[in-house]
Parts: C-alpha cells; structure tokens; sequence
C-alpha cells in the first residue's frame, strides 16, 4: 500500500495556522481529504517548501507531501508527473523502464520497492487503458508513489496524443503541385547553393543568438520566470527547444529542430548523480555559413549540453548511443508532431520544470555540482 504517511493532492489552501501556539506556522490544506498539514517554522527548509507550494498552488498541479505523523509537519516535498504510459520494459534484472508520455526521460520502478507489484499492475492496466496517472519519484528518477488521477472540471489533462517517436516522411503534395515544385526546384537549382549561403547565419552571429538563449537560464533557488531550466537536464527539452525557437524567430531568424531517439546517457554536472538517461532528446537548429565559400551546415544551440553551437555530429556524439537516430523538423513541431502555435502547452511545462529544478536546489544544492568530473 502506499506510504501512509505521504499525502498527494492539489493544494486547496495555504495560510497561516489558526493556533495562537503555532506563530509563523503555515496550514496547508491538501486534496478531496481537506486534511490540514503543517509548515514548521523551525524546520529550514519551510520557507522554501512554502513558495514551491504557492507555484504548484497557482498551475493547479497536484503535490507529493511526507509529514510527520505526530505533529502533521512536513517533512518532504516532491512534484509529481501527471501523465500518460507510453512504454512499460524491462530494463535490467528487478528494474522496470517507465516510459511516460509527457517526458524524454528514464523513470525506473525498482522490484525491492514494497509496493512493487501493486505499483506494476496499475502501470500496465494505466498503458492498456490510456488513463493518467499521478506519479512521483525521487530525485534519481526512481518511481516512489502511483495513483489514479481524476481530473479536476477546472483543469482537466490537456489531450496529448501518444508522441510518434520513429521518423516521419513528410506526404508527397497531391498531383499537379508535385510537378509545378518539381519544375519550381529546377529552375532554381543553379542558384541554390547561393541562395541558401546567404540566408544563412556567421558562427559570430550564431554564438551570440547562442549566447542570448544561454542568458534565459534560470537562477536555481529562485527560478523568476520566464527563465528556462537548462539547469535541470533530466526532462522537459520539448519545452526548452520551443522556447528558444520562439526567441529565435523574435530575432529575426529561422530555426529547426533536430530530434535525437536512443538509449541516450550524458555526463552532467548540472545532475547529483552526474549524468541523465534519455530515450530521446531535441533542440533548435540554425542555418551557419562555412567552413569554406558556399557551404553551410545546421548548427545545433543546446545550452543544456554545450556552451556554443555545434554540429549535428557533434551534439549526438555526445549522447553516448552511435546507433541513434536523427530527425530533421520545423520549429513549429512542439512534440513529435504535436504543435503549440500560442505556446500555452510550452509555458506550462516550462513553469514545472522551473520547479524541479527549484526543489533539486533546495536538497541537493544549485548546480553545477563539485562531486562530479
């Protein structure tokens, strides 16, 4: 059964604790079990815990809460993933792949944890079925907690289609447009290899647009958006290359997208655990002159991984798997496919990661991390 002592809901209300014992203190009241809990003013951490909660609180997102069963005082926070099952594998011996819908990274269901088999059941009845689940994890990605999700007539699940990981071809435009492009294509072909040069960046010029991406990267411990959360690696690159297109475009440029599929890992120090699993991965792309007259390539801006724009060779050489795969797209294609024209869906996910980085702060100290090579 589920950690009696662990509470997951939406916060319906934070104000300060009615007993006049309790100065300072804050009273939170979680979910459908309008059960009040506790922030001790004490405890260090409860300043920080108190304006996680009011971010949660305002996106109307569910929360993972450990108290105290003595005293109803919180002693652990953590930000569940309200999602979909994409993919359910076995991993290694005793460890099942999680695969969640909204996510490009690896989350793990351990067989030593207790609630192993009830926790495994309502993943497989969740994948057949299609219905979200409230799921928390660690800090290592470990599954810790699964309920069902109800959602709420006020802030329904947005319905995300299943993210179609393999590449796509483009459809063939239907006859005569075919034929009209084909006659198009080779009328400018002699002048292709000018046209395109010159509509193409420098590498000065791509480093500054790098540089100016870079310069969105949020401060850890106090995350004030609109910054995006290169810091916190593990998930949500979907978000951070749409933001960055969008930047981009503000500029007066014309990015892509480049997506990478595998069994992805990279070094990180932004990790405590110095390195982050993938299953895919995605960023923007800009068109850069050189390295001679009439050559150009697609350089890859991805501030989560480099401190410059690099090559497309590059950026997955990186990614530890040489049999990955690459996939070319426009910077419209929000998640495999799925486009978010006003950026609702991108805001999102970007003020939710804001606040897993903010909490990886608050536990584990703002990254980089020294521990790390």
């Amino acid at each position: 059964m589920p950690n009696p002592n662990a509470i997951v809901g939406r916060i319906t209300r934070i104000e300060p604790s009615p007993d006049p014992d309790e100065r300072g203190a804050l009273s939170i009241v979680v979910g459908g079990e309008e059960r009040s809990l506790r922030l001790d003013p004490s405890d260090t951490r409860s300043a920080d815990f108190a304006q996680v909660l009011d971010g949660l609180s305002k996106q109307g997102l569910p929360v993972y809460l450990e108290i105290d069963p003595a005293t109803s005082s919180v002693t652990r926070l953590l930000i569940p993933n309200v999602t979909r099952i994409a993919n359910l594998r076995p991993l290694d011996e005793g460890i099942l792949s999680v695969e969640f819908q909204l996510s490009h990274g690896r989350h793990v269901l351990r067989q030593n944890l207790p609630d192993y088999e009830e926790f495994e059941r309502q993943l497989r009845v969740a994948l057949d079925s299609r219905a979200p689940l409230i799921i928390t994890e660690d800090d290592a990605h470990t599954i810790i907690d699964v309920r069902g999700f109800t959602p709420d007539p006020e802030g329904p699940l947005p319905p995300y289609p299943f993210p179609d990981v393999p590449p796509r071809v483009p459809p063939r435009p239907p006859f005569p447009f075919n034929w009209i492009k084909l006659i198009i294509d080779w009328l400018w072909r002699p002048w292709w290899p000018w046209r395109l040069w010159f509509r193409c960046i420098s590498m000065t010029r791509a480093q500054l647009v790098f540089d100016a991406m870079n310069a969105t990267s949020c401060a850890p411990l106090t995350v004030p958006p609109p910054c995006i959360s290169f810091l916190y690696p593990d998930d949500g690159c979907w978000a951070r290359a749409h933001e960055m297109c969008r930047l981009m475009i503000g500029m007066g440029h014309a990015p892509k997208k480049v997506w990478i599929s595998g069994s992805l890992y990279v070094s990180t120090r932004n990790s405590p655990l110095c390195g982050v699993w993938w299953n895919w991965h995605v960023a923007p792309t800009l068109c850069v002159r050189g390295p001679g007259l009439l050559q150009s390539q697609q350089m890859v801006i991805d501030p989560s991984l480099f401190t410059t724009p690099v090559s497309k060779a590059t950026w997955k050489g990186i990614q530890g798997d040489p049999g990955a795969t690459l996939t070319d797209t426009a910077a419209s294609d929000y998640l495999w496919g799925t486009l978010d024209p006003t950026y609702v869906l991108t805001n999102d996910r970007l003020a939710y990661y804001r606040l897993q980085l903010q909490i990886r702060a608050m536990s584990s100290g703002p990254p980089p991390y020294a521990s790390c090579p």
